[in-house]
């Protein structure tokens, strides 16, 4: 085998587990989301921190993942 395709098989491995904890991640955020109940009061340093992310992000993205914030509000 040589090395390119040595190198995009472990990125193809990579890529698929990164999807995987995202889906995870994801997941676990909506249930718990779930069984908050009312609205969730955020202080200023993490809506800096979900703004900054969500950005890097992009809008379509946010939308698929979030799950405490409307994309419009974070990125506004």
């Amino acid at each position: 085998m040589n090395w390119k395709r040595m190198l995009a098989t472990i990125s193809g491995s990579v890529d698929q587990e990164l999807l995987l904890r995202n889906e995870y991640l994801v997941t676990e955020n909506r249930i718990l989301k779930n069984q908050i109940k009312g609205r969730l009061q955020l202080t200023d340093p993490e809506r800096i921190s979900l703004a900054e992310i969500g950005l890097r992000l992009g809008r379509k993205a946010l939308k698929e993942v979030a799950q405490i914030v409307r994309p419009e509000t974070i990125l506004g």
